[in-house]
């Protein structure tokens, strides 16, 4: 009988603060959120706290029955204010590298609008196989089980819960809100700084024989 071929290496990233540095463009486009609606809205303070769904945060400025439509508006804004000032994280493109000369899927599992999402990749030139959006904790997870993927890299609190949900190794990086201790106290399985020590943890991770489970 001849034996199942392993599956395939499939590697979940986040988008916010985890590949891309998004904080430049969400500032600007709750400015003009603001500006255009006269709700005052801190926008300093949002940008320390960026990962749970943008409704929940909407919803600390705007009165609930117009929660709904500030989240359309500010989405329509966000194509005109947050693409340009937005970089890739030091290391971003040597990590997708480093998954896909391992013969690997690159999924962006991500809280943001996709739509949206998939504008910022092509803008800092990064490719991913899957792009999922409107995700948060559990329900990332669900999407890193239905593709595959057996590592999940992410900033938040949120991002480990997603990857325990789908059983696969949680690796965060103190990129975003949270620093390493307080990831580490979260059950990350893996803490890095940021992503450029990915690579060389990758190759440590699979070992000669390529196996994404470690």
């Amino acid at each position: 009988m001849p034996a199942t071929p392993p599956a395939p290496l499939t590697v979940g990233f986040d988008l916010d603060m985890t590949l891309l540095d998004t904080r430049p463009g969400i500032h600007a486009t709750y400015r003009a959120l603001s500006a255009e609606t006269g709700v005052p809205v801190d926008a300093d303070l949002v940008v320390t706290r960026l990962g749970p769904p943008l409704l929940d945060e909407i919803r600390n400025w705007f009165p609930a029955e117009e929660a709904e439509r500030a989240v359309a508006r500010y989405r329509e804004l966000y194509r005109e204010h947050a693409f340009a000032p937005t970089v890739p994280l030091p290391g971003a493109h040597a990590a997708v590298e480093a998954v896909r000369a391992h013969g690997g899927r690159i999924a962006v599992i991500t809280g943001k609008y996709e739509p949206n999402a998939r504008l910022h990749l092509e803008h800092a030139g990064l490719d991913a196989d899957v792009l999922v959006g409107d995700l948060w904790a559990e329900t990332k997870g669900e999407a890193l089980r239905a593709h595959g993927a057996s590592i999940y890299v992410g900033d938040h609190l949120g991002d480990i819960v997603g990857a325990r949900h789908a059983d696969a190794v949680a690796v965060a990086v103190a990129t975003g809100p949270y620093d390493a201790d307080r990831l580490r106290e979260a059950g990350a399985d893996v803490v890095l700084t940021d992503l450029t020590g990915f690579p060389e943890w990758l190759d440590r991770h699979l070992g000669p024989n390529q196996d994404s489970r470690g």
